[in-house]
This record gives structure tokens, sequence and C-alpha cells, in this order.
């Protein structure tokens, strides 16, 4: 893939992100969800950000599933495999990363997250250096199944805004669900992916890839890696105290009420 092409699309992401963050975000949710007109402008800002955030997850992430069963150059060489799509998929969250990042910056005393700009920086580290070397484009996908994960937390912060019952059926769903994904996509894939670097490690191929790329790849992983693990733990404890709540609410619901007139 030639580097105007990547170039442009990392652009058109970047333009497409803002203008759903500017415009189509707010129209939309005002739209579906009346009470939207009446959250604050920190929380509107909080808002567009993931509702941009899911478009990008959804399109990278289908993308990113059928790269890595079908896109017969990424597999046939994981590490020098010239895939059209998994450069043009890589280049859309280049854009979209370096979109949400200037937002970050911009409604930071709204917005800021430490953490959150680590994260986003890290995997936009990684994606500028495939794009610019032209390598790794089967791991980068294979790294960005992640993001099929990202529409539930997303939905949970939703739902949160909108001050649905943590009892609620959607609520409960969209947990179980967002739970489930996050431990398959993120963490349950890792063991996965660090025996695909041992099977490559060494060869005449990997050493081709030169230490600083190397280095790069393999450090941007393993700090992606033990965030998504400590977000999965924080992720698991929420549910245990979510399930105490709801197991001592039904025994209230359960229990007869108290009789003062045997006292």
């Amino acid at each position: 893939m030639d580097p105007i092409t990547k170039l442009g699309t990392t652009f058109a992401s970047f333009v497409i992100c803002q203008l759903l963050f500017h415009f189509v975000s707010s129209w939309f949710s005002a739209k579906v969800f009346p009470r939207f007109n009446s959250l604050s402008l920190e929380v509107k800002i909080g808002w567009n950000l993931r509702v941009v955030s899911t478009c990008h997850s959804l399109v990278v992430g289908v993308f990113s599933l059928y790269i890595f069963f079908f896109d017969e150059a990424a597999i046939a060489d994981p590490l020098w495999g010239d895939s059209l799509l998994g450069n043009v998929n890589i280049a859309i969250t280049t854009g979209y990363l370096i979109s949400d990042l200037l937002l970050l910056i911009l409604y930071w005393r709204a917005i800021g997250d430490i953490v959150y700009a680590v994260h986003h920086c890290t995997v936009l580290y990684a994606c500028c250096l495939l794009l610019k070397e032209g390598i790794l484009a089967y791991i980068g996908n294979f790294r960005l199944i992640a993001e099929l994960s990202t529409p539930f937390v997303n939905q949970l912060w939703f739902f949160k805004t909108l001050k649905y019952s943590k009892s609620s059926k959607a609520y409960i769903i969209n947990g179980v669900l967002m739970t489930v994904m996050f431990f398959i996509v993120r963490i349950a894939v890792i063991p996965n992916f660090y025996y695909l670097i041992y099977r490559v490690y060494a060869t005449k191929a990997y050493i081709r890839i030169g230490l600083l790329t190397q280095y790069s790849w393999v450090g941007s992983c393993v700090v992606l890696d033990v965030m998504n693990v400590i977000w999965m733990i924080k992720m698991t404890m929420g549910w245990v105290h979510l399930s105490q709540l709801l197991i001592r609410q039904e025994k209230a619901t359960r229990s007869p009420p108290h009789n003062r007139e045997f006292d």
C-alpha cells in the first residue's frame, strides 16, 4: 500500500471522526434520546466521544475479524504480508486516535484521563510504526480485534449516564456481554499472541524487522496487555459487588415483613 493512500485514509478517518463528534452525534442523540439536550456540556462531550468510539470500534473490529480469518496475504506472512485491507484498517484507527487525542487535549478539564491518554498514545505509536514500515499488518489487526469489546463498555457508560437501574435487565445483559467479550478479545487471546511471537522469534523475517520495531512492537503490546488485565480485574470486582448487591435486594424482597405485634 503506497504512502499517499495510507495518509489519505488516515486523514479521511480523522475528518469523519471530527464530523461525528461535532455534528452527527449531537443531532442523532437528540433525536433518539430527548434527554440528551438536558445533559451538561461536560457529559455531552463524553457522550459524543463514546459515540465516535463505538462507530470506530464496530468498523475496525469487523474488518479485523475478516483479516484474521480470510485475508490470505496477511495470514501467509504475519510479519511482512502486504494486506491492503489490513493497512486500511490500521490507517482508520490511526486517524481515529489522532482525532480522539486532539479532543482529549482540547477538553482536558472536562474529560482528561491520564490512563486513557497513555493507552491512546501507545496504540498510536504502534500504528504509525506499522504504517511507516509497511509491516506487521496481520499482527496489528490481530490486536485490533480487541475493539469488539468497546461498544459494550461504552454502552455501560450510556446506561449510567441515563441513570438506568443496575438491576434492570438491559443493564445486566449488557454487563454480561461486556465482561464475556472483553475476556475473549482482550484476555483469552494473550497466550495465542505471545505464542505467535515465539514462533517467529529469531527467524530471518523477524530479524529483518530491526531492533527498534521489534522492541516497539512487543513493548507496546506488553503495556496494553497489562492495562487490559487491570481493567479485567476491576470489571470482575465490579460484577462481584453488583452480584452481592442484587442478592441482598432479592433476600430483602423475599423476607417477610417484621410484625411488631409480637415484640
